[in-house]
């Protein structure tokens, strides 16, 4: 902290030298970028500059955030999750980009053409022809958004910033990201040792770019820590500041939850017209509001719980006032059904990727409905599963060179397996299918879609006719289940969130990690003989000391913040988990 004091004292002089040397870093790369073409985003580069919280304002104060994720909230997940929130309220929801690596977005054509489709191709070689806005910002379908990087060259970033700025509101710079590829590439949060390269990567977009820089951080070990690290951010210039209220060590199963109070410090230490983001414990629509009460902080953003159910910022609707894609069960509890959103994600994926019209598709079945399109289903599935030996042989279709770059297509099978999740660990089947889709083979999905809508429709009958019976055994579904019972949410256990939370399998809902002692407890996560060797230390020096012996997950928690290069017993957990995840997310 001393140190970043006395780099505060000297940012007077430094900020000047900065500006100068990128300025001409601009000079040199504006003639590479974007600025000008389409309409919109050219006149936006000549409106006045706006900073902090008249910015923000600007854009409508939105207090319901997207969050940018690595490959997963591109223009089609965006535009799904804005479909479900009404048009009067669309102002309330600024969607960030996936995290872009800004060297290779400023360098590569095709690295930019795989990422960001703002204009559509041209075949005119006319050098004065006017793009056409076509997909990720389009003024008219995907605003407000923020375009997200990760850096460690201010060189770089502006660069990248400056083609990305005609077509977005503001530019994010990742300092949270806490995976092995950012610690490797050095990046994210693995930057927050050097907070003097923070303040030159923020500060070179604050002075050089059109529109205005934000930043997304971790806590630290303290709050006092976490403070400065804010106030560095703020006083090189960002517009909004998002804080995830977890440490860079907390994820996998060891991820935990988040600290909302430090949340709260924040709010109450800095300047009050510090524009705030908080993040982290968001899983249901519910918790939007709790977070903004509990923080303080202007908005709220959600990346797993959206990406498990999409629908998570629109308001559920009134009992009485369903459609067929929302279900609502005998308890009184509900959510949008996973067919129904399979059908809009899919629907969109048509209209905007492929640039063609949706399939017609029959209503939503509901329990009352005529069945007998189901036995024409079963019979169609039950034809394309003989045996390939008793049918002709098929060359599998090539895709178009379209379908391979885009990022809306390369996305969709992350997607199914997070909004199926709770769907395949019952019918193995879809899973199957889904690990063996292509990217882009629209017609195979449509077939995955056509599985989903078929056995949901099963269980809708089932319920209807047995109700919870079906779920016997289960203890939070199932009819010996205590609806009445209220288990505290805390650190120690997930019960709580999983009975609160918990939905049949063809709602969508979140995905509820077991906690870290819960991880621990059940062997989700085991330790090596070293490990073990490092707690049971951990242990007898505590009882040394007149204390009494911790417990495992304490001891893990105890040697976080080690000096560099010592892996943790956390670390070590962690690997093995990320591991596992990757795997299980692969089908």
């Amino acid at each position: 902290l001393e140190g970043v004091s006395r780099l505060w004292r000297l940012r007077t002089s430094q900020t000047s030298r900065l500006a100068r040397f990128f300025s001409s870093a601009k000079m040199a790369t504006t003639t590479e970028a974007p600025t000008a073409g389409l309409e919109t985003g050219a006149a936006a580069t000549l409106k006045p500059k706006l900073h902090g919280r008249a910015f923000y304002e600007s854009i409508g104060s939105p207090k319901y955030i997207l969050a940018p994720m690595v490959d997963q909230s591109e223009f089609a997940w965006r535009m799904l999750s804005r479909s479900f929130i009404p048009p009067s309220e669309q102002k309330n929801l600024v969607a960030y980009t996936p995290m872009f690596h800004a060297r290779l977005y400023k360098d590569t054509e095709n690295y930019r053409q795989c990422h960001f489709q703002a204009v559509r191709p041209s075949d005119s070689n006319d050098p004065n022809s006017t793009p056409q806005a076509w997909l990720d910002g389009n003024p008219s379908i995907d605003r407000p958004l923020f375009v997200q990087f990760c850096a460690n060259d201010p060189d770089a970033l502006l660069g990248a910033a400056l083609r990305v700025a005609p077509y977005c509101d503001a530019v994010d710079l990742n300092l949270g990201c806490p995976q092995g590829i950012a610690k490797k590439g050095k990046y994210g949060a693995f930057l927050q040792e050097d907070q003097e390269l923070i303040f030159k990567l923020i500060n070179t977009l604050h002075q050089n770019l059109p529109i205005p820089v934000t930043a997304k951080i971790r806590i630290l070990d303290t709050k006092e820590a976490t403070l400065a690290y804010a106030k560095n951010v703020l006083s090189a210039g960002a517009s909004i500041l998002t804080v995830h209220g977890r440490l860079r060590e907390q994820k996998g199963h060891l991820t935990g939850l988040a600290d909302w109070s430090i949340i709260k410090w924040l709010r109450e230490q800095l300047p009050p017209d510090t524009v705030l983001f908080a993040n982290g414990n968001i899983l249901q629509h519910d918790d939007l509001q709790r977070a903004l009460e509990a923080t303080g902080a202007d908005g709220i953003m959600s990346a797993e719980g959206n990406l498990s159910d999409p629908t998570i910022f629109s308001r559920p609707p009134e009992p009485g006032t369903e459609t067929r894609e929302y279900w609502r069960g005998k308890d009184g509890k509900g959510g949008y059904r996973v067919d129904a959103v399979m059908r809009r994600y899919m629907d969109i994926l048509h209209k905007y990727a492929a640039g063609e019209d949706p399939p017609s598709r029959r209503p939503l079945f509901v329990p009352g409905d005529d069945t007998a399109w189901m036995e024409e289903m079963d019979k169609a599935l039950a034809e394309e599963d003989e045996p390939e030996r008793k049918k002709r042989r098929k060359d599998t279709p090539k895709l178009g060179k379209s379908r391979t770059l885009s990022p809306n297509y390369s996305a969709m099978q992350p997607h199914m397996f997070h909004l199926l999740r709770h769907f395949v660990s019952k019918h193995t089947d879809v899973r199957d299918l889904l690990a063996k889709s292509r990217a882009g083979d629209l017609e195979a999905y449509e077939k995955i879609l056509s599985m989903v809508e078929r056995k949901v429709a099963d269980g809708l009958i089932e319920y209807e006719k047995v109700g919870a019976a079906m779920f016997e055994g289960d203890e939070v579904l199932g009819p010996a289940a205590d609806a009445e019972e209220v288990i505290e949410e805390d650190g120690e256990s997930s019960r709580g969130a999983i009975k609160r939370c918990k939905r049949p399998w063809w709602v969508v809902q979140p995905i509820i990690r077991p906690l870290p002692k819960e991880a621990m407890a059940k062997g989700a996560v085991s330790l090596s003989k070293k490990d073990k060797a490092k707690l049971g230390k951990a242990g007898k020096g505590d009882a040394a000391n007149g204390e009494a012996a911790v417990a495992a997950p304490a001891a893990a928690e105890a040697v976080i913040g080690k000096a560099e290069g010592e892996k943790t017993v956390e670390q070590s957990v962690q690997e093995k988990v990320l591991e596992t995840d990757d795997k299980l997310l692969a089908g």
